[in-house]
C-alpha cells in the first residue's frame, strides 16, 4: 500500500522541520512526502497527483488553511485532513470539526503524537481501500452475472441501465465476444480430488486473467465447467494473433489445450448479444473441425450426408483388411466412414454408426467362430467410452488404435492356427511316409479342399505340397541310411518308394550323390 502526504505551511523553517519528521517515519507506508508554502501551490499539486493525507497550518496569509481545505475537499473529497496550529483557539477547532478534519495538532508537535496520528490515518486509509476494492469487485461480479444472463437469453430484452453503462466503454471502439473452453477436462479430472480441482481451476483462471491484463485484451468472465467469456476490447486485427498466443502459452503452462470460439466485432449493444451467439456456434463445431484452435466463423461449415450409404460394403472391406492385417485399408475405411466427404454433425450420429459397425463386425466374426468383445476384452457397452471424447478426430484416433489392435490379434491368432494345422499335417504325413500319400487324401482328412491346402502350404512353408512331401521322405531316408544293417532297397520301401530306380534318381537329385556315396561320405 502506498500513501501520499502533502505538508502545507507558509513558514519555511517549520515546513522543513515537519517534512523531516514525517519522512523519517520508516514504519509508515508513505510513498511520497511533498511540501507547499501556500494553499494555491498545494491545490495545483492536488490537481496533478492524488494526495491521501494533508497536514496543513490553519493560519496562512491570503488563503487561510480553512479556505484551502474547503477547496481541497472539492478536488478530492476522500482526502484526510490534519490541522496544525500554534493557536489554541476554540474557533479554529470548531472550523476543523465542521470540515470533518481527521485531527488537530498543536505546535510544537510531539513526535509520538505525530506518529500516532499518521499511523492511525494510514490504517484507516488501508481499511477504506480494502472496502472499496471489495465493493468494486462485488459490483463487477454482479454486473458480470447479469451480463451472462443477458447473453444467454434467447430473445434479449431491453438491457438494464447499469449493464448498459457497464458495456459502453467496450462499445466505444468495436468489441467482440469470445468463449474459451479447456479441452477434455470432463474425463481428465475424474481421478482428481476436490481440492486438486479447485487449485487447478484457480491457477487456470489466474493465468487467463493475467494474459488478458498483460495484453489489454478485455474483460474475462469465469462461467462454468472450465469455460471463460472474453469481452474483447483489443482491435480486431490483433485479436487472432493474441488468441493463438494464448492457446500456445496455455498449453505450455498446463499441458492442456484450449479451443476458442469468436463472434463478430460490433459497436452496437444488440449486436454484442449476437456476437456471443456466434461464439457459441463457433465453439460447437469443435466436434467436427477439431480442438486446440481458434474458430471464428461457424457459418462457413455446412454438414453433408450424415452416414455413408454403402456402410455395409465398407465394413465388409474393413473386416477383410483386419483378417489380412492390412492396416492401410482399415484406415481408409475408417476415414471413409467418419471423415472425408461425409462428416457427422451430431454425437448421436456417431453413436449410431459405431453401434452398427461393431454389431456387424461381431456378427461376421461369430460366423468365423471368433468373438469381437472377447478378442478386445470389451464389455458389450464399451463403445459408450467414446462419448468422453470431444471431437470426431479423437473418436477416429481411438477407433483406429482399437481396430489396428483387433487386426493384429486376429492375424496372430490365425497365424497360430495355421502353424498348428501345418504341424498336425506334418505329423500325419510322417506317420504314413511308408504309404502312398497324395494332396487330395490329406486335404480330405483335414476337411480342406486340395486347392486351399495347396495354397496354405505355399503361404506357410513357401513350398509346394509335393516338395514338402519329398523333403520329408528324404529326411526319413537319411535317418534310415544311418543304420548300416539296413539295405538300400529296404530303406526305399520304408520311405514310401516302390521303384528303386526312381528312388535312386530322386535321392541323387535331392542330395547330389547316390545313397551308397552318402554312406561312404558319412562313414556308415
Amino acid at each position: 500500500m502506498e500513501i501520499s502526504v502533502l505538508l502545507v505551511d507558509d513558514e519555511v523553517v517549520d515546513l522543513e522541520w515537519l517534512r523531516r519528521r514525517v519522512a523519517g517515519s520508516e514504519h509508515l507506508p508513505l510513498h511520497s512526502v511533498r511540501t507547499a508554502t501556500s494553499g494555491f501551490a498545494a491545490l495545483k499539486m492536488m490537481e496533478q497527483d492524488r494526495i491521501d493525507i494533508i497536514l496543513s497550518d490553519i493560519r496562512m496569509p491570503i488563503m487561510s488553511g480553512v479556505e484551502f481545505i474547503r477547496k481541497a475537499k472539492e478536488v478530492n473529497p476522500e482526502v484526510h485532513i490534519v490541522f496544525i496550529s500554534g493557536h489554541q483557539d476554540f474557533n479554529y477547532a470548531k472550523e476543523a470539526i465542521q470540515l470533518n478534519a481527521s485531527g488537530y495538532l498543536l505546535k510544537p508537535v510531539d513526535d509520538d503524537e505525530l506518529n500516532n496520528m499518521l499511523s492511525g490515518l494510514c490504517a484507516k486509509i488501508e481499511k477504506e481501500r480494502k472496502q472499496h476494492i471489495s465493493l468494486s469487485e462485488t459490483l463487477t461480479l454482479v454486473n458480470q452475472e447479469l451480463l451472462l444472463r443477458w447473453f444467454n437469453e434467447s430473445a434479449p430484452g431491453q438491457v438494464e441501465t447499469h449493464i448498459h453503462n457497464f458495456l459502453m466503454p467496450y462499445l466505444q471502439g468495436a468489441s467482440a465476444v469470445a468463449i474459451i473452453e479447456i479441452d477434455d477436462m470432463a474425463w481428465k479430472i475424474q481421478t482428481w480430488s476436490e481440492e486438486q480441482r479447485s487449485l487447478w481451476s484457480s491457477s487456470a483462471n489466474q493465468f487467463i486473467r493475467k494474459f488478458a491484463q498483460d495484453y489489454n485484451l478485455g474483460m474475462v468472465i469465469t462461467t462454468y465447467d472450465y469455460h471463460f467469456v472474453i469481452l474483447a476490447a483489443v482491435q480486431e486485427q490483433y485479436f487472432t494473433a493474441l488468441m493463438e498466443e494464448l492457446i500456445r502459452a496455455f498449453y505450455q503452462e498446463f499441458s492442456l489445450s484450449i479451443t476458442i470460439g469468436r463472434g463478430m466485432y460490433t459497436t452496437k449493444l444488440d449486436k454484442l448479444h449476437e456476437s456471443y451467439r456466434q461464439a457459441q456456434a463457433a465453439l460447437s463445431i469443435k466436434w467436427i473441425v477439431g480442438k486446440n484452435r481458434l474458430i471464428q466463423d461457424a457459418s462457413e461449415w455446412h454438414p453433408k450426408e450424415k452416414i455413408a450409404s454403402d456402410l455395409e460394403n465398407i465394413v465388409d472391406r474393413m473386416l477383410k483388411a483386419m483378417l489380412d492385417y492390412d492396416l492401410t485399408t482399415i484406415d481408409d475405411c475408417l476415414l471413409q466412414l467418419f471423415a472425408g466427404d461425409s462428416p457427422l454433425s451430431q454425437k448421436n450420429d456417431i453413436y449410431d454408426i459405431i453401434i452398427r459397425i461393431t454389431s456387424k463386425l461381431h456378427s461376421d466374426l461369430r460366423q468365423m467362430n471368433e468373438h469381437l468383445y472377447e478378442i478386445l476384452n470389451w464389455d458389450s457397452h464399451h463403445p459408450f467410452v467414446l462419448f468422453q471424447f470431444e471431437t470426431v478426430h479423437d473418436i477416429l484416433s481411438w477407433l483406429r488404435r482399437r481396430f489396428f489392435e483387433l487386426s493384429e490379434l486376429l492375424y496372430l491368432k490365425r497365424q497360430r492356427q495355421k502353424r498348428k494345422i501345418i504341424d498336425e499335417i506334418t505329423e500325419y504325413v510322417k506317420e504314413r511316409l511308408d504309404q502312398k500319400i497324395t494332396l487330395n487324401e490329406v486335404a480330405a482328412h483335414f476337411d480342406f479342399t486340395p486347392n486351399y491346402l495347396g495354397h496354405l502350404f505355399k503361404v506357410e512353408t513357401n513350398s509346394l505340397f509335393s516338395d514338402f512331401l519329398g523333403e520329408l521322405r528324404m529326411k526319413r531316408v537319411c535317418e534310415l541310411l544311418g543304420d548300416p544293417t539296413k539295405k538300400v532297397y529296404e530303406i526305399a520301401e520304408q520311405a514310401g518308394y516302390k521303384n528303386i530306380i526312381y528312388f535312386n534318381r530322386q535321392f541323387k537329385q535331392y542330395m547330389g550323390m547316390s545313397p551308397g556315396e552318402y554312406r561312404k561320405r558319412n562313414k556308415i
